[in-house]
């Protein structure tokens, strides 16, 4: 039986172990992305953001290629060892989710609405925050593990050239996703008094 959403919500943490050993089908992780980013709200219902799904060899493809853009950059080995221990952790995993914001549709709602320009590109990183969210929680009901990764702008032309993504469409995060392995610690939470204020 799926989780409630605040259970799912409660629930969704940061899985850095993974596997590609999942009773979910493509159809339903489609289904998922899909429903999030056609219901998640956008300021003047813009519809800015975009996914795109990378699942078998297409997400293995993009933690090979993160990995070597990532090791030419520090160069030493032994100081690599950790992060390339990162990298086969997320290619463990099932799929990846990438996430972007057209920057097309930001720049009209800019021309068309000049009083607000500066705050459209805001209002987008909010809105896709938003998105993240509601797939990561969906991704949880649905007894699936994910982490928010963002190796972006270092892979940003690759990912374009690789999978032919619009110019116009800026990469904003990487989400893999796959079956938890195992469990993350206990999350430690500031208090909540100090952080909600309820005036009457």
């Amino acid at each position: 039986m799926a989780k409630d959403f605040l259970t799912a919500l409660k629930e969704r943490r940061s899985y850095y172990g993974i596997s590609k050993d999942i009773t979910v089908s493509d159809a339903r992780i489609q289904e998922i992305v899909e429903e999030a980013v056609k219901y998640t709200p956008t300021s003047f219902n813009s519809q800015t953001s975009r996914a795109v799904v990378l699942l078998g060899e297409q997400h293995d493809k993009l933690w090979s290629f993160t990995e070597d853009i990532l090791r030419d950059i520090v160069g030493n080995a032994e100081a690599f060892k950790s992060t390339a221990d990162k990298m086969e952790s997320f290619r463990s995993g099932y799929g990846t989710i990438l996430f972007f914001e057209d920057n097309n549709v930001i720049a009209q709602l800019q021309q068309d609405y000049a009083s607000y320009a500066d705050n459209f590109p805001i209002w987008a990183n909010q809105s896709n925050g938003m998105l993240q969210l509601v797939v990561w929680t969906l991704l949880e009901q649905e007894g699936l593990g994910a982490s928010l990764q963002h190796y972006n702008p270092l892979i940003d032309e690759k990912v374009k050239l690789e999978w032919s993504i619009p110019e116009n469409w800026r990469l904003i995060a990487q989400m893999p996703f796959g079956k938890p392995t195992f469990e993350p610690g206990e999350k430690e939470f500031q208090p909540i008094e100090e952080r909600v204020k309820i005036k009457k």
